[in-house]
């Protein structure tokens, strides 16, 4: 047995509890390094759930913000062109009318009945109840109803209807003390193209639909496929008009009427950014003597024309072929008076053996409007009056002529086939 001093006891003592006390600290702290990864977790678990409850609450703040945004956004400021718009609307809406038509049928056993017909717009232009629309809207018509913007509805009847411009007035009876709303006319001379114009109408039965567009021509001739006679002066728009837009007003930023919508080019029958409408300046005239006449009194040539085409030229050696051969003159007539020579010779033409003449003047302008059918000759006096002068140029044995003729009034009605 190896013998130690007390010295060497103390020493080796100290020394056994230092590495003793080592070794515990690096359990301890390799322990505390195993655990801290857990006691981590749970810290992130606690941060986590806080920071969601932050969340909800940011939420909250936030729908609670966007309400209070979606409550001031209420009282909005309008640009002054959604203004115009606007007021136009509010100004003009109640004085356009929802116009239904019902027309009679026949059913299989051949009976009469009366059947849903047409539909379209139309304008009040007097508080007694005077409404302003195309004449195509109400054709064939054995009822007329009107239906006002408060839902009312009433029966109308026809005052006057005009083929030529394709417009028509109609009437209903307001009840008493009724304050029907109205719109004036404007002044269509004054338009130029690139100008605002507005629409409302009825399109497909939605009852005072509003379009804007501007306009996009004007003074556009435009045949009228139903009852082929060429209305001039057209105005064209890109305002979208559709199927029951006819009839209803075409309006500048004032609320003035400066048009009648009235059809549309399309092939698909909708709107294709093409519209027409018949000039204030027409309307105006037209429903004056429609309310005052019932009909429009135009000037007129007292004589009988017909419509050139190849045949007759060839078969009368004529020299051109387009143009409006003049058949007859009323004796003692404007034509007569100023030198119009009729036809002499005598022939059967057509399929129903309609006697006409040759050999007379051939008519090919009128004002120098060129005409070369009766669509032409019938256009080219729509706006005029009874005692207006016109110019009418004549082509007699190879050269033309003019003469000044005062027009008649319509009660001597002009001839033609």
């Amino acid at each position: 047995m190896k013998l130690y001093t007390k010295t060497q006891v103390i020493i080796y003592t100290s020394i056994g509890m230092v590495l003793a006390a080592g070794i515990t600290a690096s359990i301890l702290s390799f322990t505390c390094r195993k655990e801290e990864p857990a006691e981590k977790s749970a810290q992130v678990v606690s941060k986590t759930e806080e920071l969601a409850a932050i969340q909800i609450d940011e939420s909250d703040a936030l729908s609670e913000n966007a309400l209070h945004a979606v409550q001031i956004s209420t009282d909005t400021t309008y640009t002054m062109d959604e203004k115009q718009n606007i007021g136009v609307y509010e100004k003009c809406s109640p004085a356009v009318v929802n116009i239904n038509t019902q027309v009679t049928g026949v059913n299989w056993f051949l009976e009469p009945i009366v059947q849903d017909g047409g539909s379209g717009s139309g304008s009040i232009i007097d508080k007694r109840g005077y409404v302003l629309t195309n004449v195509h809207v109400i054709k064939g018509a054995s009822k007329i109803y009107v239906s006002l913007s408060d839902g009312t509805q009433y029966e109308a009847q026809i005052i006057g209807q005009d083929a030529d411009s394709d417009l028509a007035v109609i009437k209903f009876e307001p009840p008493k003390g009724t304050e029907l709303t109205t719109i004036a006319f404007g002044d269509s001379a004054k338009l130029k193209v690139g100008q605002k114009v507005i629409a409302i109408g009825n399109p497909y039965g939605f009852d005072r639909t509003m379009t804007t567009g501007i306009i996009s021509a004007l003074g556009r001739p435009l045949k009228d496929a139903s009852t082929n006679r060429i209305i001039r002066n057209m105005i064209q728009t890109d305002t979208a008009i559709n199927p029951g837009n006819s009839g209803g007003p075409l309006l500048d930023t004032n609320g003035n009427m400066i048009g009648i919508n009235t059809m549309i080019y399309s092939n698909s029958g909708s709107s294709a950014g093409i519209g027409f409408a018949v000039p204030a300046e027409t309307a105006v005239r037209v429903a004056s003597d429609l309310l005052k006449y019932g009909k429009v009194r135009r000037g007129t040539l007292e004589l009988s024309v017909v419509q050139l085409n190849n045949t007759i030229a060839n078969y009368a050696n004529l020299d051109i072929a387009r143009g409006l051969l003049v058949s007859r003159t009323t004796k003692g007539g404007n034509a007569e008076k100023a030198g119009i020579v009729e036809g002499t010779q005598a022939v059967r033409y057509g399929y129903g053996n309609t006697i006409i003449y040759l050999g007379g003047d051939i008519i090919t302008k009128i004002d120098n409007i060129t005409i070369s059918s009766i669509a032409d000759y019938y256009s080219a006096l729509e706006s005029k009056r009874p005692g207006d002068t016109v110019t009418v140029t004549l082509h007699r044995n190879g050269k033309d002529r003019e003469v000044k003729i005062v027009l008649a009034s319509p009660d001597e009605k002009t001839a033609s086939i």
